[in-house]
């Protein structure tokens, strides 16, 4: 699931949340519900919020089906006490069911609901349920409405959790396509017509000396750095994951690397999972470092370390190498690029030598919140 997809339910949650412990105070607040209805008001707003707090600090526990299971049984613990199966608590146990109903398939889901279903009507049952009350058509609709919402709820959760999904990859095929296409003009059209002119302008080179001479051969040279430019855009144009994550793609490339320069490339740690477009803008500074330390560093060994959680990413390219030159090579765009790429992201670049002052490190650092990875 994205951090999108994940802060939309989080939203869904949090709202829901708050407007059932409102409505479960109010009730409490207005009607003698319980003989002790002042206590279940800080115990149920208490629970609302310390569990919207909760979810909001530790985004992990989004995913946690021990927090879900735990948030279903509170939230049902505060239907037990208020001692009455049409509790003012039970549209707050509704709630519970946001994160474990878009997590799984439809299947799962109607489980789910079930599952909350069977633990709500034990609850219920020990309550005690006055059986000669429910011979009134309203009251056992009632119940039987309080028996079913939760398969419904789960299930409806579930399915527009799908759709989103779905509607995820549709764009994400349709970028794909796109990048695809204007690769292959690029390629087939404006490349060839960029090398037919530098053809054209190095048979005119021959015979003319001088300026005129100086002047074909400066345009044959920036000739020679559109089509480098060109090159670069159709390796951005084509997707370097192809559906890996950025562990998978940095360690496939480090052993490439490792195998055409001779030189060991160890990649450790892990990421949790990231959008396409942070993985890629990652991966690309992460090959161009690895990259350099092998054909220019004379390195003898390179460290990869890849570390992350929910809210920040870090990439951290080490080698023993002789370090920085004094001056950048002539035509090398790698720093400039990576640094661009750092700043795309909304993150930071550093470039310096090691703790010893040997070799050097390249270290990217970028925050996961920003408004910049939403879009």
């Amino acid at each position: 699931m994205t951090r999108r997809r994940r802060n939309r339910w989080l939203r869904l949650f949090v709202t829901a949340r708050l407007l059932a412990t409102a409505v479960a105070i109010t009730l409490l607040s207005v009607h003698d519900v319980t003989g002790h209805d002042e206590l279940l008001i800080w115990l149920g707003g208490g629970y609302g919020i310390a569990s919207i707090a909760a979810y909001v600090a530790w985004p992990a526990l989004q995913r946690s089906r021990v927090a879900w299971a735990a948030d279903v049984l509170g939230t049902i613990a505060l239907v037990y006490a208020a001692q009455d199966w049409a509790s003012p608590f039970y549209l707050m146990a509704l709630s519970s069911l946001v994160f474990p109903a878009t997590a799984v398939t439809l299947r799962r889901a109607a489980l789910i609901g079930a599952g909350f279903t069977l633990v709500y009507l034990t609850a219920s049952i020990i309550t005690g349920i006055d059986l000669p009350e429910l011979r009134e058509t309203s009251r056992l609709e009632s119940l039987a409405t309080h028996l079913l919402m939760p398969v419904f709820v789960a299930l409806a959760l579930a399915y527009a959790a799908e759709l989103l999904a779905e509607r995820e990859r549709s764009a994400q095929l349709e970028i794909a396509a796109e990048r695809r296409r204007i690769a292959l003009e690029l390629h087939d059209s404006a490349k060839q017509r960029v090398h037919a002119a530098h053809l054209v302008l190095s048979s005119l080179r021959r015979g003319l000396s001088g300026e005129a001479a100086e002047g074909v051969e400066q345009a044959m040279g920036e000739l020679r750095a559109a089509t480098a430019d060109m090159e670069t855009s159709l390796r951005e144009l084509r997707t370097p994951l192809e559906g890996r994550g950025l562990e998978e793609a940095v360690r496939q490339r480090a052993e490439e690397l490792a195998a055409a320069g001779d030189v060991p490339i160890e990649v450790h740690g892990r990421t949790a999972e990231l959008p396409t477009f942070v993985a890629a803008h990652a991966y690309r500074v992460a090959a161009e470092a690895m990259t350099n330390a092998v054909r220019h560093a004379r390195a003898s060994r390179i460290v990869v370390r890849l570390d992350g959680d929910e809210d920040r990413l870090l990439v951290e390219v080490r080698d023993d190498g002789r370090g920085l030159p004094a001056k950048p090579r002539p035509g090398s765009h790698g720093l400039r690029s990576m640094a661009a790429r750092a700043e795309t992201l909304g993150g930071s670049l550093s470039i310096g030598p090691g703790p010893d002052g040997s070799g050097t490190v390249v270290r990217l650092d970028v925050p996961l919140d920003g408004a910049r990875l939403l879009a």
